[in-house]
């Protein structure tokens, strides 16, 4: 678990979908639909703005009932996401999800953007490294691995 992120960076590749600071949510959603992921991040020319995520569009467009299509992001985004740095350990990442309550933390080194990770990848890193750990545990106890 003191595994870093970038691990998982490498492994998914550091593209990240985003949108401009000037669409409207509706526009946003689009870019979400069309890469089939939860968030989108909000950029100010090079400058990471905000991220907008599915329950973004749950609590603060359809619950406030505002109708995506003219309704300007900047209103509805969550303004200077909390980051973190390729550095951080998948343990630190895990706790942040758990203890904030979000599913998507924008990485950034020195000032820039390098990726995005999910909770998604964080279990698929997990699911991976449990597989490994038991096939590794079946080969020893069939007698695979010398004593």
């Amino acid at each position: 678990m003191n595994t870093s992120i970038s691990v998982l960076l490498e492994r998914k590749g550091a593209s990240v979908f985003s949108v401009p600071l000037n669409v409207t949510a509706a526009e946003a959603v689009q870019e979400m639909n069309r890469h089939k992921v939860g968030a989108v991040l909000i950029m100010d020319g090079g400058r990471l703005a905000g991220i907008f995520t599915e329950r973004d569009v749950l609590s603060r467009v359809v619950a406030a009932g505002l109708d995506p299509k003219t309704t300007p992001m900047e209103r509805v985004m969550t303004r200077e996401p909390i980051t973190v740095a390729s550095t951080t350990t998948i343990e630190e990442v895990m706790a942040l999800f758990t203890n904030k309550r979000f599913r998507h933390l924008p990485v950034v080194d020195g000032g820039r953007l390098v990726g995005l990770i999910s909770i998604g990848d964080i279990l698929r890193w997990m699911v991976d490294m449990h597989r490994h750990e038991a096939e590794q545990l079946k080969q020893y106890i069939s007698g695979g691995y010398p004593t």
